[in-house]
C-alpha cells in the first residue's frame, strides 16, 4: 500500500511535468498554481480510496468528485455551498465557460493572456490527464500507456504555438513520464527481492545493475534525439520583429496556412512567406480601378516593448452595409469601385482581404464580420479557402495641402489613449531631430517617411543582422537594412513617438494584371506598411520599404518615391503598375520585386541577386544521388585496378615464355607472373580474393571451410561447366592460391589475370539481368565489405568503452564504501 501511495504521488508530479509545455502559450504563470492545486487534490483522493480499499471504478468516480470540488473552489459562480460544494448553478457557470474558451482561442494569439475560460478549459485537461494517468499507472500498473494522456497535453502547444515549441519544456515532459517508468520498475524490483543481471547472476551492492544502467542510457538517448531531430529541421523563429521584423526572415508557412481559424501571428507569417522559394497563387481580384491600391487583411496596432502585436477584431455582420470611416471634404478625392474577389485554397487564414473602407460586401454567409476600426473582415467560426465573394468600396486620395490642414488630436481623443507607446531614448532622439521645426502633422509624418530612404544608408534585405543595444528597434534603426515589416512597423514606432497615432497594415501588393483588370496575387505580394491617422481624414496609408524591393508597389503624391529622382515624382493619386520598371538609381538598390523573389539569403552589399532556379536544385540533387550510388561501384573498380595492377610484376612478352616452354603463345595471354616467390604469392592471393568478390557480386555460394582446389573444382561442376575456357581457368586459380599457401614454391609462370577475366564473363553470362545490375552498380561485395568493416568498428568501440568502465569501475565509491565495510 505504502508503494502504491508513493507511486500515486510520483504518477501526479509526472502529470504536472507533463504539462511543461503549457508554460509556452500562456503569458504567466496562474495556469501551473491552480493546475497544481488540481491535480494535487486528485492525487490526495486517490490516494485515500486505495488507503480504504475502494475499488478500482470507485477510485476513479472519487478522482473526479475531488477534480469538480477542485474546479469549483478555483472558478466559482457564486452559487457554490461551503464555497466549495458544486450546484447545478456551478456546472451552468462550467458550461459558459467553456463555452467562453472558444470564442477566446479564436481571439487569442500566443502567449495568451490568464482569462477565466483559458484557465479553466486548461486546468480541466491537466486535471483529466492526472485521472488517467493515476487510473493507468497505479490503478492497473501500465505505466507506458499513461503516455499518451500525457501526449495528449504536450499536443496542444504543438497545434497552437505559432513558431516552434521550445525543447526544455518538452524534456522536463519526457523526464516526467521517465520518472513514472523508473519508480514502477523500481517497486516491481522491490517486491521481487533482489537484483540481478540479464543472465541471473546477483548484483552486489556498490554495481550498478546493467539492466537499470542500458535503461538510463536508452532514455537518455531517446529524450536526445527528440530533442535535437527537430532542432536540426528549421523553422520559424521568433524576435521582436515578429512585430519589427528582426532577424533573418526565416520561418515556414504562409498567413495561417494550415492553422486553425483563430488570431495568427501576422509578422511571422508575413516573414515566413517571404522566404518560400515556390511561387504560390493566393488571391485573384477584378476591380474597375484603373491603379488599385494595396488589397488589405490585418492590421497590427498594439504596441509594446518587444514591438507591435495584433489585436482581437470586433465588429458587426457583414450583411449590413457600411460607409466611409470619414466624411467628404476638400482635399478628398474619393472614387467608388467595385471588386471580386476569389481565395485559393492556399490562403487559409480567418481573415479575408479586402481594399480600404468597403461598404457593402456580398457572397458571404453569416459567419463574417467586419471591424469598421480595423478595416477588416475576420471570422471566428469560418477559414478564407476557397471563398469568393464582391464588394464596393471607396478609394480615398489626398493632396499634400489637405493632409497639411490636419489638426492635431485632443488629448482625450479614443485613439491617443489607445496609441500608448514605450519610450526608448534613442527613439526619441532621432524623432526630435527629425521633427524639428515641422508645425502640421502632416509635415512631421513626412519628414520621418523621408528619413528611410538610400540618402540616409537605407537598403532592403530579407536577411538582416542583430545588434547589441538590447533594443530590435534601435537595432534596426543603427544597421538600416530590413524588409516591409521592418520598415513599416519602424516607422510607426517613430511616428507614434512624434504624437501620431499609426498602425501597421498587412496586404497584398498589386500583382499581375491579365489586361481586364484582374489581378493573379501571390506570396511574393504579401507586403506591410504604415497607416497614419490624420484628424478628418482618417487612416492614410505611408509605405517607407525601398520601392525597388516591393513586387507591384504603389506610391501617391502625399507619400512619394523618396529614392526616385526629383523630375519622376508621381501625379497625385498615381501608383505604379505592376508591370511598369521602377527606376533603380542608388549603389545599393536591388532588382523590382526581391521582396518577393528573394530566396532569404543574406543580403551581400546591396548587389543585385536573382533566385537559383528550382531545376538547377533538382538537377543537383540528382547528380548527388548519382555520385552517392556510383561510390560502390567506384569502390570495386579501384580494388579491382590494385588487385590486378598494384601489385603486379613488369609484363613479359608471352613469345618468351612460350619459346622457353618449347610452344606457341595462346591467344589473349598477354601477361604472365614471372617473378620471386613472394611477389608470386601475393599475386596468388590477389587473384583468389578477386575471384572471391566476384562469386559475392554474382551471387554464388561461397563455403569458406573449403580448400581453394575444392571450391575451383566445385565451381567448375556446378557453375562453369558448360564452359570449358572457364572451367579451366577457376581450376588455374585454384591451383594458384592452393600452392601459394601450403607449398614451398607457388606457381609462377601462370596467366592468372586473364583467367579472371575469363570467369567473370563467363558468369555474367549465367547471371541473369538484376544480378548483373546489381554486380555492375552495387556490388555486393562492396557493401558487404563495409557492413563486416562497420560492426568491426562497432565491436571495437564496445570493447573499449567496457574496458573503460571496468577500469572505473574499480573506483567507484559504492565499491570503495562496500570494501570499507567490509573490513
Amino acid at each position: 500500500m505504502i508503494a502504491h501511495r508513493n507511486l500515486g504521488l510520483v504518477a501526479a508530479a509526472a502529470t504536472l511535468l507533463a504539462a511543461a509545455p503549457l508554460s509556452a502559450i500562456f503569458d504567466r504563470w496562474t495556469w501551473l498554481i491552480q493546475s497544481t492545486i488540481a491535480v494535487a487534490v486528485v492525487a490526495a483522493v486517490a490516494a485515500l480510496t486505495r488507503l480504504g480499499r475502494v475499488p478500482l471504478w470507485g477510485q476513479v468516480l472519487a478522482m473526479l468528485g475531488g477534480l469538480t470540488l477542485a474546479l469549483a473552489w478555483l472558478f466559482p459562480s457564486g452559487s457554490e455551498l461551503f464555497g466549495v460544494v458544486p450546484t447545478p448553478g456551478t456546472f451552468g457557470h462550467f458550461g459558459a465557460l467553456a463555452e467562453a474558451s472558444m470564442d477566446d482561442m479564436r481571439s487569442y494569439g500566443v502567449k495568451v493572456p490568464d482569462t477565466d475560460p483559458l484557465l479553466f478549459i486548461s486546468v480541466l485537461g491537466v486535471g483529466g490527464v492526472a485521472v488517467m494517468v493515476d487510473l493507468v499507472a497505479v490503478g492497473l500498473r501500465r505505466p507506458a500507456l499513461a503516455g499518451l494522456p500525457m501526449l495528449a497535453v504536450y499536443s496542444v502547444p504543438v497545434a497552437v504555438y505559432v513558431d516552434s515549441v521550445p525543447p526544455v519544456p518538452f524534456v522536463i515532459g519526457a523526464a516526467g513520464y521517465l520518472w513514472l517508468l523508473v519508480s514502477d520498475n523500481v517497486d516491481r524490483v522491490r517486491r521481487f527481492g533482489r537484483r540481478f543481471t540479464g543472465d541471473g547472476r546477483g548484483v552486489d551492492v556498490w554495481e550498478a545493475s546493467p539492466l537499470a544502467s542500458a535503461g538510463r542510457r536508452l532514455a537518455a538517448l531517446g529524450v536526445a534525439v527528440a530533442v535535437m531531430l527537430p532542432l536540426a529541421v528549421p523553422g520559424m523563429t521568433g524576435g521582436l520583429l515578429d512585430s519589427l521584423g528582426s532577424g533573418t526572415g526565416d520561418g515556414t508557412g504562409g498567413p495561417g496556412r494550415g492553422g486553425a481559424p483563430g488570431r495568427i501571428d501576422l509578422f511571422a507569417a508575413l516573414r515566413g512567406e517571404l522566404n518560400q522559394s515556390e511561387v504560390t497563387d493566393l488571391v485573384k481580384v477584378t476591380t474597375n480601378e484603373p491603379s488599385p491600391f494595396y488589397l488589405r487583411f490585418g492590421v497590427a496596432d498594439q504596441l509594446r516593448s518587444d514591438g507591435f502585436h495584433e489585436r482581437p477584431p470586433t465588429g458587426r455582420p457583414i450583411s449590413r452595409q457600411f460607409g466611409p470611416s470619414e466624411p467628404d471634404r476638400a482635399g478628398i478625392d474619393r472614387n467608388r469601385y467595385r471588386a471580386s474577389v476569389e481565395v485559393t485554397k492556399n490562403l487559409q487564414m480567418p481573415f479575408l482581404p479586402v481594399y480600404s473602407e468597403p461598404t457593402q460586401i456580398d457572397g458571404l454567409n453569416g459567419n463574417w464580420y467586419y471591424d469598421t476600426s480595423l478595416q477588416v473582415v475576420f471570422s471566428n467560426r469560418d477559414n478564407s479557402p476557397g471563398k469568393r465573394y464582391e464588394f464596393d468600396y471607396v478609394r480615398s486620395t489626398y493632396t499634400p495641402a489637405a493632409l497639411r490642414r490636419a489638426r492635431p488630436l485632443p488629448a482625450d481623443h479614443s485613439l491617443r489613449r489607445q496609441m500608448i507607446t514605450p519610450q526608448v531614448p534613442e527613439v526619441e532622439k532621432l524623432v526630435g531631430t527629425l521633427i524639428e521645426g515641422k508645425r502640421t502633422e502632416y509635415d512631421k509624418v513626412r519628414a520621418i517617411y523621408d528619413y528611410f530612404s538610400s540618402d540616409n544608408g537605407f537598403t532592403y534585405a530579407l536577411s538582416t543582422e542583430g545588434g547589441t543595444s538590447g533594443q530590435d528597434i534601435v537595432d534596426f534603426l543603427n544597421n538600416k537594412v530590413g524588409f516591409c515589416q521592418q520598415y513599416a512597423a519602424a516607422m510607426a514606432w517613430l511616428v507614434r513617438a512624434a504624437g501620431v497615432p499609426a498602425r501597421v497594415a498587412f496586404g497584398f501588393t498589386n500583382g499581375t494584371n491579365t489586361g481586364d483588370g484582374t489581378y493573379t496575387l501571390t506570396n511574393r505580394n504579401l507586403h506591410a506598411w504604415t497607416e497614419v491617422y490624420f484628424d478628418g481624414f482618417g487612416w492614410v496609408p505611408f509605405d517607407a520599404t525601398p520601392m525597388y524591393g516591393v513586387q507591384g508597389g504603389a506610391r501617391s503624391a502625399w507619400a512619394p518615391d523618396v529614392d526616385a529622382p526629383e523630375e519622376s515624382s508621381p501625379q497625385p493619386g498615381a501608383t505604379t503598375g505592376p508591370d511598369e520598371p521602377e527606376s533603380t538609381s542608388g549603389p545599393d538598390r536591388r532588382e523590382e520585386g526581391e521582396e518577393g523573389a528573394a530566396s532569404g539569403l543574406p543580403d551581400d552589399g546591396g548587389a543585385s541577386s536573382r533566385p537559383v532556379p528550382v531545376w538547377l536544385w533538382w538537377v543537383a540533387g540528382a547528380v548527388a544521388l548519382l555520385v552517392l550510388l556510383a561510390v560502390p561501384a567506384l569502390r570495386r573498380l579501384a580494388l579491382r585496378r590494385r588487385r590486378s595492377g598494384g601489385r603486379a610484376p613488369a609484363p613479359v612478352p608471352a613469345e618468351a615464355v612460350a619459346a622457353d616452354a618449347g610452344g606457341a603463345p595462346a591467344d589473349g595471354q598477354r601477361m604472365v607472373v614471372l617473378a620471386d616467390a613472394d611477389r608470386a604469392r601475393a599475386d596468388a592471393h590477389a587473384a583468389w580474393d578477386e575471384l572471391l568478390d566476384t562469386l559475392v557480386d554474382f551471387r554464388v555460394r561461397i563455403d569458406r571451410t573449403e580448400t581453394p582446389r575444392a571450391t575451383a573444382d566445385r565451381l567448375a561442376r556446378e557453375t562453369l561447366r558448360e564452359d570449358t575456357e572457364a572451367m579451366s581457368a577457376v581450376q588455374l586459380l585454384g591451383r594458384a592460391e592452393e600452392r601459394a599457401r601450403y607449398a614451398r614454391d607457388p606457381l609462377t609462370g601462370e596467366p592468372l589475370l586473364p583467367a579472371l577475366r575469363r570467369v567473370r564473363v563467363a558468369l555474367a553470362a549465367g547471371a541473369d539481368r538484376r544480378t548483373r545490375l546489381f554486380a555492375t552498380a552495387l556490388p555486393p561485395s562492396v557493401l558487404l565489405r563495409w557492413r563486416v568493416g562497420a560492426v568491426d568498428v562497432s565491436a571495437r568501440l564496445v570493447s573499449g568503452y567496457g574496458r573503460i568502465r571496468y577500469a572505473a569501475a574499480r573506483w567507484s565509491p559504492r565499491r570503495l564504501l562496500a570494501n570499507r565495510l567490509a573490513r
